[in-house]
């Protein structure tokens, strides 16, 4: 069975709308380390429709010269949740269809390895939500942006075991979860 991590950029305030306030802290390059070690064991990428109309132009034509994270992109399969027709062209990607949770269930049960899920909020939400996140890791950035779309919507919860940390010279902080055991009641 398959493991779905998830790699997500947010603020101190949970915001990972549009991160492009990540470049003001530069990239460091344990970052770069950590994030090739989480697809350096992928074998398939699965993101949410809009986060794939994003990625799909910004990497397809994108040269190992250009990003050394550009083979892992491009020659990955890509699977995308989503309801409409792919607008994007990109090798290697087929259309899973809406959200289901069964679905993703069925796709984890069938393979081997690791499945790779960055951005995608709204897809993300719905993994934890049904318990399909077998590893989160936040890059928690040290800003509060006061406003933005927030990974963890207001009303929700989610109870996590933290799995390991990393601090970068940057101020990033690497914070990796998993799902918490359920309650002994002690």
């Amino acid at each position: 069975m398959a493991t779905i991590a998830v790699h997500e950029f947010v603020s101190l305030d949970g915001v990972f709308e549009s991160p492009g306030w990540t470049f003001d802290y530069g990239f460091d390059p344990q970052m770069g380390e950590t994030l090739g070690a989480i697809t350096g064991q992928a074998n398939a990428i699965l993101l949410g429709r809009n986060t794939y109309e994003m990625f799909a132009p910004a990497w397809r034509d994108r040269t190992v010269e250009e990003d050394p994270g550009a083979p892992f992109f491009n020659e990955t399969e890509k699977v995308v949740v989503g309801s409409q027709p792919l607008v994007e062209e990109w090798a290697n990607t087929a259309l899973l269809g809406s959200y289901d949770a069964d679905a993703i269930r069925k796709l984890k049960d069938e393979r081997d390895g690791l499945i790779y899920v960055s951005g995608s909020g709204q897809l993300v939400r719905g993994l934890l939500s049904d318990g399909l996140v077998d590893d989160l890791h936040l890059f928690v950035y040290p800003v509060a942006l006061g406003a933005g779309e927030k990974l963890f919507r207001e009303g929700t919860e989610h109870r996590l075991a933290l799995k390991g940390q990393d601090v970068y010279a940057n101020g990033v902080v690497h914070l990796c979860y998993g799902p918490a055991e359920a309650s002994s009641g002690i």
